[in-house]
């Protein structure tokens, strides 16, 4: 089963003074979900995409060039997990008694 994986960003925590973002709020939601946040640090003088500016596409690159390829694999692995466990579920409980008929 192939599965695409869609990294959206639920919130940014930035100065208010000068719109430097320091904290990304990331989700990855299709019935399983992960939720993290991401410490950035100053970009370089002359370099800041100005706040108003920001996309989501832009925001996810960060996420993604921060966390590393390994590390955004392992997520993405263990979202992969829950699913297959959702489509084919390898426990169970109840009595055989109670089906309904």
């Amino acid at each position: 089963m192939s599965t695409t994986f869609s990294w959206n960003i639920a919130n940014l925590e930035r100065h208010t003074a000068d719109g430097v973002v320091f904290t990304v709020h990331y989700t990855g939601t299709y019935s399983a979900g992960a939720y993290g946040s991401l410490n950035l640090e100053a970009p370089e003088p002359g370099s800041m995409t100005p706040f108003d500016n920001l996309t989501e596409e832009i925001v996810v690159g960060w996420v993604k060039g921060k966390l590393g390829e390994e590390k955004v694999a392992e997520i993405e692995t263990a979202l992969q997990a829950q699913l297959d466990e959702k489509h084919a579920p390898s426990k169970a409980a109840g009595v055989p008694w109670a089906k309904l008929q």
